[in-house]
């Protein structure tokens, strides 16, 4: 499955968020993904599948828990294809923070 195939589901998006505050219990994923999208925990737990097959999270066993985290090899693979599109919104980033500095001194912040 190609990243943009696995980012593009909205429920496994909102898992690797989770994943990048820190490590999670399955049990914690399941809570919060529920809670958000009304899915079962077997559908969940294929969202967790996905995300493992795919390399985009890693998971180890702590007694009878799984402790699923963020692995950011395949993220890097999305940065590196982003990184041809940059050149349209970097420049217009940089104005951005030139204006917002103004004004900042401009109030005496």
């Amino acid at each position: 499955m190609h990243a943009f195939d696995v980012l593009g589901d909205p429920v496994r998006r909102r898992i690797l968020e989770l994943f990048a505050e820190g490590e999670h219990a399955s049990g914690e994923v399941v809570d919060v993904i529920q809670r958000e999208f009304g899915i079962t925990q077997s559908a969940v737990s294929q969202h967790l599948k996905v995300l493992r097959d795919n390399g985009f999270a890693t998971v180890r066993v702590d007694g009878a828990r799984r402790l699923y985290a963020v692995d950011a090899a395949p993220l890097a693979e999305v940065d590196a294809w982003l990184e041809r599109f940059r050149a349209f919104w970097t420049p217009k980033l940089d104005a951005l923070a030139t204006e917002v500095a103004r004004g900042k001194k401009k109030r005496g912040e």
